[in-house]
Parts: C-alpha cells; sequence; structure tokens
C-alpha cells in the first residue's frame, strides 16, 4: 500500500485528508492510503519517514520552512522561495517541493488586471513565500504588512487610506479569520476599498472570510483560498506520482 500524509500542527480539520480520500474514491485508486500526522514538533518528522510503503506527503503550518534541514535535496523553487510544502521520497532521497507557488499562480491569474500593479501582503509565513515568489514572477510590486515593525515592511498602523489607494491587490497570508475565529479580520481601513481592489485570501474555511466580506461589501473582487489548495494538491499528487 502506498502511503502519503500531511504534516502540520493542530492540523485535525485538514483540507487534504477529505480531498485525496474523495480523489481516491473517485478515480478508483485502491492501492493508496492518505494520513495525517499531526506533531507536535518537527523532529517527530523522523518517525513519519520510517512508515512503511511512504511515498511522500505535504507539509502545512508551521513547519513549511523547519521541513527543509531534514531533507536531502530541494527543486530549484523551492530553494528560491526557502518553503517546502510537498515532500518526495524517491531512490532513499526525501526531496523538497513547493506546489503552493503553482496553486497561487493558477488561481489568481484569471482575476488580475491592467490597473493591478501593486499588492499588500498580510503575514510573512511559509505559505506568503510562495506568494512573494509568483508576484515576482508577474512583476508586481509588493509590501509586507506585519504586526511588529520590520525594516521594509508597513505595520497594520501604517494602512490607511492613501497607502489602500496606491495598493490595488490585497493578499491575506496570516490566519487571521480561519474557523473557529470567523468575527476576525486583519485591521484595515476597509471603507477606503472599492471595485478597483483585488482582496485574495489563503484561507479556505470558511469560504466566506471576514476579510472577503469586507471586499464584497465595498464591490472588489475576491477570492479564497480553496482553488489554489486543489491545485496544489493536484501538483503534489503529479510529482508522486511521475515516472521518469
Amino acid at each position: 500500500m502506498r502511503q502519503f500524509g500531511l504534516i502540520g500542527r493542530n492540523i485535525a480539520y485538514s483540507f487534504s485528508k477529505t480531498y485525496f480520500a474523495e480523489k481516491f474514491k473517485n478515480e478508483n485508486i485502491v492501492d493508496a492510503v492518505y494520513n495525517v500526522f499531526d506533531l507536535n514538533t518537527i523532529s517527530e518528522v523522523e518517525n513519519v519517514f520510517k512508515k512503511e510503503g511512504l511515498v511522500g506527503f505535504n507539509v502545512t503550518i508551521p513547519y513549511k520552512q523547519e521541513i527543509i534541514p531534514f531533507l536531502d535535496e530541494l527543486s530549484p523553487e523551492a530553494e528560491k522561495i526557502g518553503a517546502v510544502n510537498t515532500v518526495l521520497i524517491k531512490d532513499g532521497k526525501k526531496i523538497g517541493y513547493n506546489t503552493d507557488s503553482h496553486g497561487f499562480h493558477h488561481s489568481i491569474l484569471p482575476l488580475l488586471e491592467e490597473h493591478h500593479k501593486k499588492a499588500l501582503v498580510l503575514g510573512n509565513g511559509g505559505a506568503a513565500k510562495a506568494v512573494f515568489y509568483i508576484l515576482d514572477k508577474l512583476n508586481i510590486e509588493y509590501k509586507i504588512v506585519s504586526r511588529n515593525f520590520l525594516e521594509n515592511h508597513f505595520t497594520y498602523n501604517d494602512i490607511n487610506e492613501s497607502v489602500i489607494k496606491d495598493y490595488q491587490i490585497i493578499i491575506n497570508c496570516s490566519p487571521v479569520g480561519t474557523f473557529p475565529n470567523v468575527e476576525n479580520a486583519p485591521l484595515l481601513p476597509y471603507q477606503s476599498i472599492d471595485k478597483t481592489h483585488l482582496l485574495y485570501d489563503l484561507i479556505y474555511n470558511p469560504p466566506v472570510t471576514k476579510f472577503l466580506e469586507n471586499g464584497d461589501n465595498n464591490s472588489a473582487k475576491t477570492k479564497n483560498g480553496h482553488e489554489m489548495l486543489v491545485l496544489q494538491a493536484e501538483k503534489a499528487w503529479e510529482i508522486w506520482n511521475k515516472v521518469d
């Protein structure tokens, strides 16, 4: 039996387990199983590597960067991004990939308009690294918004009406608004958002976060992270099943 899975912390809610269970059923894949490995610390990944029949696994919060020292090599893209969300075990080697970049790229591309030149990125974690990489590829200038002061970043206190007018894309890479804390939203002057803005939330549960709801209420274009997740999952599956 080929074994796949997901490593992270506090991940009982996992989209991936449900997604792959349905995929295996719908596509009549009977030789594969997808499990969730909830790790208190990244060092526990050594026990996952010992699982019989392990072909690969996905990596989620908070281990997308912490996993890297446990791997033998990285794909060129994962190396540039500095974060890994997919691991392949091949010929005894542990190889890290980043499929978040693929998912983000192909899910935001159809939404971009001529005036979408500058982006605010809320958060600076492992998932945000793939977003930075794709924004660079798309020649979209971006500024990171952090809770605490960091050089060349905005803090939330810096985000006023003129900043919002200047940045037409706002991407939430923070966990603010995730179930069960669905009433929370990043602290922004939402009244300054209008129909020229695109609000993209990497969160998929709930489907409409308070962040997106605030965008909808001001006629902005909005999108959640569900398609990005599906696209990155399919790309991971492709990597795990690639025949050289």
